[in-house]
């Protein structure tokens, strides 16, 4: 095609469409370090944008490839065929929260953190939390199926979808599901489109499941001297039958990181952190929290703190959401793996990466959700974007974290998703039989093959 641009201009309107190169940077990539750059930019302002795109698109065989705000972290957004970037961003409106029905309805642009004020603001909760929620999409989280550290209590991003619209690749509207919080009418094919990363269809409208806020919160916040004690006191916790709302983890390189980051928060003292949460009703939340505080005591934590209010709750959560950033500004790249182990693994997976780290010589920072499993294995490497070497080093440092984690019946993402940078893994991480069903239905879906090409099913 001549000029893609203007083809796109006369079919959606100037506002709609750019091509100018600052605009086309902006949109090339994500939080990997991977970027391409598309042809042409077009941002959706309505279903019926995103229908007569993928219209036109599907017609011409162009490439289309969706994302929200670029805070995914596996180049799951880059335009690898070049093609058309379609920006979601401008689709940002709540159009509706409903107290009564329990629900949201929200577009895709709609920032993860503004849907929680929203709901929080009619005594509701939406559960899902990614660190990044006061900049990802809602958008983002469906395509990512997308968790956080509530996911140990509330699960994941799929389990509060109760309706979707999707635009197929050929242009058709599709909705499924809706406003009920139980639907059995045929196949899920809700849970087909959570998670799958743009490469199936392009949601446009979300209706979600609220549940009611819970009016009290505790947190504790611990130290111990290695990764080992805090990765046990985890067990611990299980064992005398608690159900937190999260549970997170975090180890000596990553607590350095946050003590030597400008504009990192207070740090406790030690080796290793514990961060719980607990939430419920006011009596339950107390007594909990202090049963909590007296188990925790007894496997001599060098620190141990307490809070008790929504805003002593925030500061203690303050360090945890800041980790990735302080990690960012020691100057190395950070190649965060979100792989996930079977609980009973914890204490392994800890040993496992202090021994990885010292065979290979790159630090590796280890925090996140130990309550289900599922760290941010970070490995940290000095040069990794100037020198092959360095590059190719860090990949057989990853061959062989992931061999351990299947070894273990893990998996190899548990909420970015497979995008480019585990592409190369992906047979690993799946039988013949699903990586041939995952190709019937994209082929079914998307025959030509324009949705987000380039990805883990080419």
């Amino acid at each position: 095609m001549t000029n893609l641009a203007n083809e796109l201009r006369r079919l959606l309107g100037d506002p709609a469409v750019a091509d100018d190169p600052e605009t086309l940077l902006a949109h090339s990539g994500d939080k990997w370090f991977a970027a391409e750059t598309p042809e042409v930019v077009v941002f959706a302002r309505s279903t019926n944008d995103v229908s007569q795109l993928l219209k036109f698109a599907s017609e011409h065989r162009i490439p289309v490839t969706a994302r929200g705000a670029g805070y995914g972290y596996v180049g799951g957004c880059v335009p690898s065929r070049r093609g058309i970037a379609l920006s979601l961003r401008d689709m940002n409106r709540i159009k509706d929260v409903h107290f009564a029905d329990a629900v949201a309805v929200v577009e895709p642009g709609v920032i993860t953190s503004d849907l929680k004020a929203a709901a929080r603001a009619q005594k509701l909760f939406y559960p899902p939390d990614p660190a990044s929620m006061d900049h990802c999409t809602i958008g983002g989280n469906i395509a990512t199926n997308a968790g956080g550290p509530r996911c140990l209590k509330y699960g994941v991003t799929r389990h509060y979808v109760l309706g979707l619209e999707v635009v197929l690749a050929n242009g058709d509207i599709l909705r499924v599901g809706g406003r009920v919080h139980k639907n059995k009418t045929g196949f899920d094919l809700i849970g087909l489109f959570v998670g799958s990363e743009g490469m199936l269809g392009i949601v446009t409208e979300a209706t979600l499941s609220l549940l009611p806020l819970p009016p009290s919160r505790a947190t504790l916040s611990a130290s111990f001297n290695t990764m080992s004690e805090s990765a046990a006191a985890v067990q611990a916790i299980f064992a005398a039958g608690f159900l937190p709302s999260s549970v997170e983890i975090a180890d000596h390189f990553t607590l350095e990181a946050a003590r030597h980051d400008s504009a990192g928060h207070d740090v406790p003292p030690g080796n290793a952190h514990l961060l719980v949460d607990m939430d419920g009703q006011v009596e339950s939340v107390r007594l909990e929290i202090a049963q909590l505080k007296e188990l925790i005591s007894k496997l001599k934590p060098t620190a141990l703190e307490v809070s008790t209010t929504e805003a002593d709750c925030e500061r203690l959560w303050a360090l945890r959401r800041q980790f990735s950033n302080s990690l960012r500004a020691t100057g190395l790249t950070k190649l965060n793996q979100d792989i996930v182990v079977p609980r009973s693994r914890l204490v392994d997976l800890v040993d496992f990466a202090e021994k990885l780290s010292a065979r290979s010589g790159f630090p590796i920072a280890c925090f996140g959700h130990a309550g289900d499993g599922n760290i941010h294995v970070n490995i940290m490497a000095d040069r990794y974007n100037r020198e092959s070497a360095v590059r190719e080093k860090v990949e057989r440092v990853l061959d062989e974290l992931f061999a351990q984690i299947l070894g273990w019946g893990g998996v190899i993402t548990g909420e970015h998703g497979i995008g480019l940078a585990k592409k190369r893994w992906w047979p690993e991480a799946t039988s013949d039989v699903s990586r041939a069903v995952h190709q019937t239905l994209k082929r079914a879906l998307d025959p030509n093959g324009i949705l987000n090409p380039g990805k883990f099913l080419d």
